[in-house]
């Protein structure tokens, strides 16, 4: 494992640089990427996965893909640092390669996602951005000749006009002659000429050939990287990359519902009726085993309870709606005694582990532990934006004194290294007097950094 200081640094581009809106992907880029950006990144293109994903099991049409992939990009792949957005792309993508390379079935759903986003941003590129693409892949294809062109111009005509497309002149139109095995659905779609074994390719249909030559090369390379993460990567790591590698693709993306909405007050009086119209089956089912039989076990409790706080249930409706239902059972004395409390608790009313905790008690209980000023404003950011083992992180280093490349992913990591930190600050200090310039073990976190070219390979 090798973990360095970022000295690498973009070059500002020439003049005459062509910058490739679209990467290949082909290998890992040669840079240091900061552990936070390595997760955060991920994040982000995984929220436009799903949404591609979720926008092609619904069966939206290419013209409607277009134009969600083009909105994804545009809500979660910024920059604030436009010269960084490219980099970006590329980390973001290797990242979930390490990710999703584990398991047939995660590497099925990513490379059907990958794919699909990769065909919808090369559709809305220009044609002549396209053809600089086409270029990167260096396929063996050349334009169809004239001569050739006007040999069989009447069938591409026939062709055009069953697709719809307009007639192809010799003047504005670029085909491509390509062995018709390469362009498996323009061939299914009957949407290609072929002649020969050879189909002629349009320029406005060449997606099908390069997502077909971008299928291969993906296909491979997350079996390669398979081999490469079971083999030396998940054990280099076990402390570091691989908890984030094993828990990013199960990760819930959407939005936090702790918290009651300003829109959502339910009262007992509305319950049933709102149940019937906005619960989803799930709740829904639960409601209705709990109205039938007056009772549901802990984990049903549990998930209908946090339920209805979220859609806005009160703590005193609560109480009175559950006691109304469990009485009926277990009797009202024995629900004040067994069940009243865990109720109060889901409200943050009872207990030390609450399911609510408001920022002034979370910086109260940071400050009692030690947490200065400087890094408590570090550490609300990372809880409003739910990163939690950053958080975590952060309140390590600033409690220790000393900066933390590992990062937290555990409660018995933090004791753990919290306890060698301890330790080993004795043993300098026993063979070290105070003020001989001591140097902290543990390298500076802001600046720990993930090797791309060793930890996610191509």
């Amino acid at each position: 494992m090798e973990i360095v200081k970022p000295q690498w640094r973009k070059p500002p581009p020439s003049a005459n640089d062509v910058v490739s809106t679209l990467p290949l992907y082909r290998s890992a880029p040669s840079l240091e990427v900061r552990l936070e950006d390595f997760e955060l990144y991920a994040i982000d293109r995984l929220r436009v996965l799903k949404g591609v994903s979720d926008g092609l099991s619904r069966g939206k049409r290419p013209e409607e893909m277009e134009k969600l992939v083009n909105d994804l990009w545009k809500a979660h792949m910024r920059h604030p640092l436009p010269s960084e957005v490219t980099n970006k792309d590329i980390i973001s993508h290797f990242v979930l390669r390490l990710v999703y390379c584990r398991t047939e079935e995660l590497r099925k759903w990513f490379l059907s996602n990958e794919i699909a986003l990769f065909r919808y941003r090369f559709r809305i590129l220009s044609p002549e951005a396209q053809r600089l693409l086409m270029a990167e892949f260096d396929l063996p294809y050349k334009p169809v000749a004239t001569a050739e062109f006007e040999g069989v111009k009447e069938k591409l005509h026939l062709v055009a006009r069953s697709t719809g497309q307009p007639k192809p002149t010799a003047s504005d139109a670029i085909f491509y002659k390509v062995p018709f095995e390469e362009v498996p659905e323009l061939v299914a779609g009957r949407r290609v000429f072929i002649c020969k074994g050879y189909a002629f390719v349009a320029m406005n249909q060449v997606v099908s050939l390069v997502v077909t030559q971008f299928r291969g090369l993906l296909s491979k390379a997350l079996v390669l990287t398979n081999r490469k993460w079971t083999s030396t990567i998940r054990e280099q790591e076990k402390d570091r990359l691989t908890p984030i590698v094993e828990t990013l693709c199960t990760s819930y993306l959407g939005p936090d519902y702790s918290q009651p909405k300003e829109f959502a007050e339910v009262s007992i009086k509305d319950i049933d009726q709102v149940a019937k119209s906005s619960f989803p089956l799930c709740m829904r089912h639960l409601f209705e085993k709990l109205r039938e039989d007056h009772h549901l076990k802990h984990g049903g409790r549990m998930q209908l309870g946090l339920f209805l706080k979220g859609v806005g249930l009160k703590l005193d409706d609560a109480l009175a709606f559950w006691k109304a239902e469990f009485s009926q059972k277990v009797g009202a004395e024995r629900f004040d005694k067994e069940y009243a409390y865990s109720i109060r608790h889901n409200y943050g009313r009872e207990g030390k582990r609450t399911w609510l905790c408001s920022e002034e008690n979370l910086r109260a209980a940071l400050s009692r532990m030690g947490v200065n000023s400087g890094a408590m404003e570090n550490v609300m950011d990372k809880v409003r934006n739910r990163h939690y083992q950053l958080a975590c992180t952060l309140t390590f280093e600033s409690i220790h004194g000393s900066s933390y490349d590992a990062g937290i992913n555990h409660p018995n990591q933090y004791f753990s290294d919290s306890q060698k930190f301890f330790k080993s600050k004795d043993m300098m200090l026993k063979f070290h007097p105070k003020g001989t310039g001591i140097q902290p073990l543990m390298g500076p976190s802001k600046y720990a950094v993930v090797n791309m070219m060793l930890h996610c390979p191509g």
